[in-house]
């Protein structure tokens, strides 16, 4: 993508203020000397418009109330995967998953995958329970479940929304807090439904996803800013979709079983995160 200069100073402009102003908001930028004076760059003309609109706000850096209003560049599909590592890796490794299992179908990849082992005799699944599992050292077995869909729609939607709202985070919080977040994540919605179901076959990024919302969600009442904004009606969507689901309409349809519990726990602990981030996001600024 290419680099736009949004400021041309004199060498005797301080621009340590405004500097640290964009490191807090995670604004991709590098200052340089350029003949006689400091220039300021960042990667591509919309991003460059809003910093400079920031400056004009806050020459010395002081946003002190100030909403973080610099929103992630829109640029092109590569650039956007260099920018978001950890939301590629994640959404690469649910896709050598989804293969390696036949898209749901081979059990004796998922076993090895899923929250407790089991095996299939006939038409029967017997499952193992937790504490046996743990004791035999497979502790992967916290998290991998996440990375497990069920048929092609399962995958897409869940990859669709995992960009969408892994990237915002990364962008915002970094590799690392996206990275934390979403095991964090998938290890809640995990055990709340082993919590709830007992030794089940589940799996799915819905958890993790519900988990990345409510802490977008609470996140942004509490610290508002444009990278943790969400489309008009995308909250509502949401919560509706997970409250039909809770009403076991889909089993009697005989669609296939909902881990709603994996649902509710990785929104309860998305809006505990939300709200411990927002809390400091205010107090830093």
């Amino acid at each position: 993508m290419t680099a736009v200069a949004v400021l041309r100073l004199p060498l005797e402009v301080d621009l340590s203020g405004f500097v640290a102003l964009l490191q807090r908001l995670h604004v991709p930028h590098r200052v340089a000397e350029e003949g006689g004076e400091q220039v300021l760059w960042v990667p591509g003309e919309e991003l460059a418009e809003q910093v400079r609109e920031l400056y004009a706000r806050h020459p010395q850096g002081d946003a002190a109330g100030e909403s973080q209003s610099v929103a992630p560049p829109r640029d092109s599909f590569v650039a956007q995967l260099r920018r978001s590592p950890i939301t590629a890796l994640v959404l690469l490794s649910t896709f050598i998953v989804f293969a390696v299992t036949l898209a749901g179908e081979n059990f004796s990849a998922i076993r090895w995958l899923s929250f407790v082992d089991f095996r299939i005799d006939g038409e029967h699944i017997y499952l193992t329970y937790l504490d046996a599992t743990l004791a035999s050292g497979q502790w992967w077995r916290l998290i991998t479940p996440m990375l497990i869909h069920f048929g092609w729609l399962h995958l897409a939607m869940n990859s669709l929304w995992y960009w969408e709202l892994g990237r915002r985070i990364e962008f915002r919080q970094g590799a690392i807090g996206l990275l934390g977040l979403t095991l964090l994540f998938g290890l809640a919605s995990n055990f709340a439904q082993y919590w709830w179901a007992g030794p089940s076959l589940f799996g799915g990024l819905s958890g993790v996803l519900y988990g990345l919302l409510g802490h977008c969600w609470i996140y942004q009442r509490l610290a508002p800013n444009p990278v943790y904004r969400l489309p008009p009606g995308v909250l509502v969507m949401m919560l509706a979709w997970l409250a039909i689901c809770m009403t076991g309409i889909f089993e009697l349809l005989q669609f296939g079983a909902i881990a709603n519990a994996a649902h509710v726990g990785g929104l309860l602990t998305g809006c505990l995160t939300g709200l411990l981030g927002g809390m400091l996001a205010r107090r830093s600024v």
